[in-house]
């Protein structure tokens, strides 16, 4: 799933692109976890490449997820800060939903990848 323009301003379209986050992340991990049952598949270079890309992969979007909430973040407090308030309000600028999940500790932490 994208997150577009119409994304950030839909509540309830957001709300789906968050669950769709958790739900990678638990996908990722559940593939960790079969892993680890089956040590041939471990030595497999083929399965190491790709676990090397995924480690890649949820780095970039961790890198991006903080970005994003950093940068909504500063634009929630230019909405609400006075005098940049009320040339907000005059142009209908409102504030944006920052981005949550459930267990934010364990999606904050890079994903390990053990060989």
């Amino acid at each position: 799933m994208q997150a577009t323009p119409q994304t950030l301003n839909d509540p309830a379209s957001f709300e789906k692109f968050q669950a769709a986050q958790g739900e990678l992340t638990s996908a990722l991990s559940k593939l960790m976890v079969v892993v680890e049952r089956y040590p041939e598949l471990k030595s497999d270079r083929n399965f190491r490449d790709l676990q090397a890309q995924l480690e890649g992969t949820e780095n970039r979007i961790t890198v991006a997820r903080n970005r994003y909430i950093a940068a909504v973040r500063e634009y929630n407090l230019v909405v609400r800060q006075f005098p940049s308030n009320l040339t907000a309000k005059m142009f209908g600028y409102v504030t944006k939903p920052t981005f949550t999940v459930e267990n934010e500790a364990a999606i904050a932490k890079p994903p390990e990848v053990k060989f």
